[in-house]
């Protein structure tokens, strides 16, 4: 009878222990996923602010497209400049007395045409003459258009409104087609280039707007995604994000660095 007693009691004492271990393993479990998940917003979120710098739109180098000395270069570094403005002009008195050669010669080949019509209406011309002076007067007229289009690239205009990051060349200098001569920069349209976590993407979207502060000039802007890149560096695990400040600022300049906050 006692035997049976102690059997019982140390049964009692099993199952408790048996209970105490199981809620022990569920409220361990519990806590790991707590933690999974408070972790897994953190990775989400972007409180970590993010290096931005400010980029222009568009740069480019302008280069001439003729063989020509420089006869003048009108804007000098650090000058704005706007659109359709002549930058640098060339002497190009050659090219002139060109132009003017290639209409004296049209003009002589149109008479000569016309006169082979007149015979031609007479029969006293050949064929071939006919055919031969009426070539003779296309060809001249395509001189004048090469002619044409060689005076009109005697000046380097502006492609955009801007300014002048660097003179490459100076005047009455001889430069070759393809040369450089000024590099420019459209400083009116300016964009932010920054790179963040890929994991970021679940939140950051095209029209994003977030808050930038700008090194140089001590300032907050308001800034709006307008671009997401098309590729993940697989070895930082980051992306390329375009963006644009809000409204027009004229203390910004190209080059600026600053930081970028969601909130």
């Amino acid at each position: 009878m006692r035997l049976e007693k102690i059997l019982h009691i140390a049964c009692c004492l099993l199952s408790l222990a048996c209970c105490l271990l199981a809620f022990e393993r569920q409220s361990a479990n519990s806590q790991e996923l707590t933690t999974d998940k408070q972790e897994s917003s953190a990775d989400n979120r972007q409180p970590t602010p993010i290096r931005v710098l400010v980029q222009p739109l568009v740069e480019t180098t302008l280069s001439g497209e003729i063989a020509a000395r420089i006869e003048k270069i009108r804007v000098d570094v650090g000058e704005r400049f706007k659109a359709g403005q002549e930058l640098v002009v060339f002497d190009c008195e050659i090219y002139r007395a060109q132009l003017e050669k290639a209409k004296s010669e049209w003009e002589e080949a149109r008479k000569t045409f016309e006169v082979n019509q007149r015979l031609n209406a007479l029969r006293s011309v050949s064929e071939l003459e006919m055919t031969v002076s009426e070539s003779r007067m296309a060809r001249a007229k395509a001189e004048i258009l090469l002619r044409e289009v060689q005076v009109k690239k005697c000046a380097v205009k502006a492609p955009f409104s801007g300014r002048v990051v660097k003179r490459k060349a100076n005047p009455f200098e001889y430069v070759s087609p393809g040369q450089p001569l000024l590099e420019v920069i459209d400083d009116v349209h300016l964009t932010l280039q920054l790179l963040v976590p890929s994991r970021w993407l679940a939140q950051i979207k095209k029209g994003s707007r977030f808050r930038v502060h700008i090194d140089e000039t001590g300032k907050d802007y308001k800034a709006q995604v307008t671009a997401l890149g098309a590729r993940i560096d697989p070895v930082s695990q980051s992306i390329e994000i375009r963006a644009e400040i809000e409204g027009n600022h004229p203390e910004l300049l190209a080059g600026m660095s600053g930081t970028a906050y969601w909130e």
